[in-house]
């Protein structure tokens, strides 16, 4: 099918979706506020706590295994404190994030987007780790929104979603592929529609958009390829909408090791044996950390 067309039958998807919610201006403008310099550190605590759900999911998030503080911490300041600034706009944006998706259970089940979701985040910025990639907070903010186009075609095509899992049933299966068989369109499209609609960054919407085909990708194929991978190594790792999709993959033929190998030499002398190892010894730890950001939230 042409992009052209996939596109188009994404905008209209997307158009027709008449609740669908907006990320929250408190994150956004913490998020702005970070970018100022000079910024003080009460500023962003103070616009924090003007959200009670925000700042809730925020010391919920910081006393996860993710962040690994070694006292429990009880206020937002004394959370900003221990993260830094960095770490503040990457929490913001995805305590955010978890918010917009409350109450969306789909076809899909919602924790284990989540767990997918925050796997990629987690495996992308080690990659970028790996590869020397300069902004690792990036990669992990990335990771965590590639897959916004599947939770939407999941809550709001709920019929034609469960017909198509119903068709594939017992077989190995790439859900991309099944989605444009069944919807016109993939998640990548609409996705990409719903980022523009948001205002993300133009690198964030070509990840969306692109994170099955970074070949594709001119703004940044480096950030595509380190997301693709991500993805993949989470789909045969337990973090994978709860075996949902099937994949299998032979890392060597995959287009996107070839980006990364072309931008980090290094790759060459990886043991992707260990590396896996290495991966898996972190999903109980992202489990984990989503079973404690939506325990006693909104509740």
């Amino acid at each position: 099918m042409e992009k052209q067309a996939m596109m188009q039958a994404a905008q209209e998807m997307v158009e027709s979706f008449v609740d669908l919610p907006t990320i929250p201006q408190v994150a956004t403008r913490v998020i702005e506020l970070l970018d100022k310099p000079g910024v003080e550190l009460d500023e962003v605590a103070d616009m924090i706590l003007a959200d009670q759900v925000l700042a809730a999911r925020v010391i919920k998030m910081v006393n996860s295994p993710l962040y690994k503080p070694a006292h429990e911490i009880k206020s937002v300041k004394r959370a900003l404190i221990y993260l830094g600034f960095r770490h503040i706009r990457e929490l913001a944006f995805t305590c955010s994030f978890v918010d917009v998706f409350e109450g969306r259970d789909g076809i899909l089940d919602i924790k284990s987007f989540w767990e997918h979701s925050f796997g990629v985040g987690v495996v992308s910025k080690i990659i970028a780790q790996r590869v020397r990639y300069p902004d690792t907070e990036k990669a992990y903010l990335v990771g965590i929104v590639h897959d916004i186009g599947e939770v939407f075609l999941s809550f709001y095509r709920q019929e034609a979603f469960r017909a198509l899992l119903d068709s594939v049933q017992g077989q190995p299966f790439r859900l991309v592929q099944k989605e444009i068989e069944f919807l016109g369109t993939s998640h990548n499209e609409v996705g990409l529609c719903i980022a523009r609609k948001w205002n993300f960054p133009a690198d964030y919407c070509e990840v969306i958009a692109l994170h099955h085909a970074p070949e594709e990708a001119t703004l940044d194929p480096t950030l595509c390829a380190i997301v693709n991978i991500a993805d993949l190594f989470c789909s045969v790792c337990q973090l994978d909408y709860g075996g949902q999709a099937w994949v299998s993959f032979n890392l060597a033929e995959e287009k996107a090791w070839s980006l990364l190998k072309a931008y980090a030499p290094n790759l060459v002398d990886l043991d992707v044996e260990r590396f896996c190892y290495e991966l898996e010894d972190r999903v109980p730890e992202i489990q984990d950390m989503v079973k404690s950001i939506f325990q006693g939230i909104g509740g």
